[in-house]
């Protein structure tokens, strides 16, 4: 399990700046990061399972950002 968290967090990091993986580096713990991918066999299916939520994240942000101006 600990490889797949590794794998995930890479994966942020390296996309931070895009589609909210920047949410995960910053506020997700790793036990959270392996309670979301619990099930999970493969790095690329953590991958994909979390950035389902950090795309929604992120599309959340984007909405409040335009309904600030």
């Amino acid at each position: 399990m600990q490889g797949l968290v590794q794998a995930v967090k890479d994966h942020a990091l390296a996309n931070y700046e895009e589609d909210g993986w920047d949410y995960i580096v910053e506020c997700w713990t790793d036990s959270e990061i392996a309670e979301a991918i619990k099930g999970c066999k493969t790095p690329l299916q953590a991958i994909r399972r979390i950035g389902k939520t950090a795309r929604l994240l992120d599309e959340r942000r984007q909405e409040v950002c335009a309904e600030a101006f």
